[in-house]
């Protein structure tokens, strides 16, 4: 089969590799038809992953119509057209059974690593380095799911293939972040980070009933989108002095609910991102922290602070005087999509949810190395490159 290779820190290349075969009676093998790029894939290419190996497919966001099932796989058959959550559960482990499944105990079958670096194992996520299991990705011809009766749902009728490729991440990611942050009737909610997984987690801020939504960013075509898509009153951070403007709208009490959408490789115009780039650059911390910063400055007392955009390692400079002092609540982690892909499957029949304005660049599998460049980039206006196998 073909499939898109990571080779180095910013070299990716669509090689022929051996086609994925079942390894246990759980698994379920899919002929991948979407997979979509995704800004966490952007921390494996530019090297912040450090368990990547040459030859390592990527992608982990898809749509796909089953193949072929393992022997204990009873709900699904040839042909179904399915989504799997990038984020592996097991079903079976004390984490699971609460739903939590991005906290899974047995998905990962690749433990020290995280296990080292985190004081527990976390769980495997599809295409997504060795650290997180080792799994082959979707941008391919086929991928393997594991615990496939957990992981995958099948796609109802009504439902457009480009509307459901994003309930494999970006939708459950968003709807994580705003579950997170505790909305309540009537808050207002600041989101950092107009990329797909920022656009759905200000469409799933109203779903939670906010009354109005603020969207930063720097990207016109971005803002744009959060605008007329999403709904939210945006800010260019660029040109406004972004805590400021939170305080005005909010008559100098601060947002609610702060949501970053960003992670690691965050930008700034302030010294702290000079400051992050440059020991980032040196290895001495991992984290760019800018919009972590400023989500928990902002934030009003009393007020949750929703950390859904990734992050590796270590911070400097962590604002952890104004959490206490504040009285913050800092919430975070990876999506457990089972727990909202059938809600958000509703939402999007209803007509309350529509994810596939995400889709900005439809192309081949072969062309995913340029895909990638656009997406990175933030070229000719690329929320979500998605490739047809």
């Amino acid at each position: 089969m073909r499939a898109l290779t990571w080779q180095a820190p910013n070299k990716l290349q669509v090689d022929t590799v051996p086609d994925p075969a079942i390894l246990n009676p759980r698994d379920v093998i899919l002929r991948v038809t979407l997979s979509s790029v995704c800004g966490s894939d952007l921390h494996l290419l530019g090297g912040y992953v450090p368990a990547m190996k040459p030859g390592d497919i990527i992608g982990h966001e898809f749509l796909g119509e089953v193949v072929e099932v393992g022997s204990a796989i009873k709900g699904f058959a040839k042909g179904d057209r399915v989504i799997s959550i990038s984020i592996i559960g097991c079903g079976d482990c004390e984490h699971c059974k609460r739903s939590d499944f991005s906290c899974c105990d047995n998905s990962n079958p690749n433990p020290e690593a995280t296990d080292l670096a985190y004081g527990q194992p976390c769980c495997g996520i599809i295409g997504y380095s060795h650290a997180f299991g080792g799994y082959a990705g979707s941008h391919a011809t086929y991928v393997r799911v594991p615990y496939a009766d957990v992981n995958l749902f099948k796609v109802p009728d009504g439902v457009r293939d480009e509307q459901a490729v994003f309930v494999s991440d970006a939708a459950p990611t968003g709807y994580f972040a705003a579950d997170l942050a505790g909305i309540q009737p009537g808050d207002t909610v600041a989101v950092w980070g107009c990329g797909g997984v920022g656009q759905m987690a200000i469409r799933s801020a109203y779903l939670l009933g906010a009354e109005r939504v603020i969207a930063i960013d720097r990207f016109p075509d971005r803002l744009d989108l959060a605008e007329r898509k999403a709904g939210a009153v945006v800010l260019n951070y660029e040109t406004t002095n972004v805590h400021e403007a939170l305080l005005e709208f909010t008559g100098g009490r601060g947002p609610d609910r702060c949501i970053d959408c960003v992670g690691m490789e965050a930008h700034g115009t302030q010294p702290d991102y000079l400051y992050d780039r440059t020991k980032q650059m040196l290895r001495l911390h991992t984290e760019r922290g800018s919009v972590l910063r400023q989500a928990i400055r902002a934030c009003r007392k009393g007020g949750t602070v929703s950390v859904i955009g990734v992050y590796g390692g270590v911070l400097d400079k962590f604002p952890m005087g104004a959490i206490v002092n504040k009285a913050l609540t800092l919430r975070s982690g990876q999506q457990p999509g089972q727990r909202y892909a059938e809600r958000l499957f509703e939402h999007i029949r209803k007509g309350e949810l529509d994810p596939s304005y995400l889709l900005t660049h439809p192309m081949s599998l072969e062309d995913a190395p340029a895909g990638y460049g656009l997406f990175k980039d933030k070229q000719d206006s690329c929320m979500r490159a998605v490739f047809r196998p």
